[in-house]
């Protein structure tokens, strides 16, 4: 039976890049070697990473005073490494969820926060809007999308102050102004490749301005100078994002790429919203085009286990939603094929025939 992969991370990737990946594995470019065997100081890996390099900048449009890193320790070790490089007295933070929270957590160690705004008292289920970002901060931190709650910023808003972007799970999924911020970073394990390896995109201007001695792993500089090439990167994960890039590329890059995800975003939330058995738990001017949550609604809160139960049978993999809120799940990567989500449809209204 087909397999239709919702899951939220590591996610779907595209078929090409992992079959190409897998060549890889047996053998690099004709060369008789694995790419698991390589010296990462090699001009074969050097090639593979100047090429991962050049295409996320030209995809992204990324302007020439920034600088693209590829390390490891997941966006995790970012919420550590942020503050420590740029927090010298004080930061603010939009709080929109749990992966919001872990970084205002690590900025804490360092300085004063000042959490801007919340959408807390909803479970999440929003993000706020008409805050005010202190002028006298050092940067200003956002989560642009929320895998666990569904709810997704989804335009370049305007900062007074270096402006942090956590896109995780939304980089490339649409166009960015990149010059409206100082620093995105973000696991790859979503839409840009396998987990293991994370992205830095960053002005170099705003380094260099915190008093305090920072060890030389956390310090961007180091890995800027090095052309994130100081200790051995994770280098099976960056032949696969640079696989995945080479794809969007030829799909006609990030404006089709945008449009294909929102194609597939209305279809299942039209179908969510005309239902008479499930309901959204996302305001929708709020709603993530990624991370799709659902619920039954109420009456028919019991019969969750058995549509669980009913989606598996039809292939369908990924789709409960995170303990804290319940529900149903479907992450709509980049790589998820439009089918994948008209199978999810079809399950549903299947469901809801034989049991509404």
């Amino acid at each position: 039976m087909k397999k239709h992969n919702f899951n939220a991370g590591p996610s779907i990737l595209p078929r090409i890049a992992i079959e190409n990946t897998a060549k890889a594995v047996l053998e690099l470019n004709g060369i008789g070697m694995s790419i698991l065997e390589i010296s990462h100081r090699s001009k074969d890996f050097q090639a593979i990473i100047d090429e991962t390099v050049a295409l996320f900048k030209e995809l992204l449009k990324i302007p020439d005073n920034y600088h693209v890193l590829f390390l490891g320790g997941g966006a995790s070790l970012q919420f550590c490494m942020v503050p420590y490089n740029l927090l010298q007295k004080k930061a603010a933070y939009l709080e929109t969820g749990v992966w919001a929270q872990k970084a205002i957590k690590e900025a804490k160690l360092f300085g004063a926060v000042d959490i801007v705004a919340s959408s807390g008292d909803k479970n999440f289920n929003y993000i706020p809007k008409n805050f005010t970002i202190p002028e006298n901060a050092d940067y200003f931190h956002i989560t642009t999308n929320n895998t666990i709650f569904g709810t997704e910023i989804r335009y370049d808003m305007d900062s007074p102050v270096n402006m942090v972007a956590d896109m995780s799970s939304d980089i490339l999924t649409r166009p960015i102004d990149i010059s409206k911020y100082a620093l995105i970073y973000g696991g790859a394990q979503k839409n840009l490749g396998p987990a293991g390896v994370t992205f830095v995109i960053l002005r170099e201007d705003i380094l260099g301005k915190v008093d305090r001695p920072i060890p030389t792993m956390l310090n961007y500089k180091t890995h800027i100078k090095e052309g994130s090439l100081f200790n051995t990167p994770p280098c099976l994960p960056i032949y696969t994002c640079m696989e995945t890039l080479r794809w969007i590329k030829s799909l006609g890059g990030i404006e089709k790429i945008k449009e294909m995800n929102i194609e597939k975003a209305n279809l299942l939330y039209n179908t969510i919203d005309n239902s008479k058995m499930f309901v959204g738990t996302v305001e929708k001017e709020s709603r993530s085009i990624m991370n799709i949550c659902f619920v039954l609604k109420e009456q028919y809160k019991d019969k969750e286990d058995a549509f669980m139960d009913f989606a598996k049978s039809k292939g369908m993999v990924g789709i409960k939603g995170h303990r804290s809120v319940g529900g149903f799940r479907a992450s709509t990567y980049n790589a998820l094929p439009i089918e994948s989500v008209q199978a999810l449809i079809d399950c549903m209204h299947e469901f809801e025939k034989i049991n509404a």
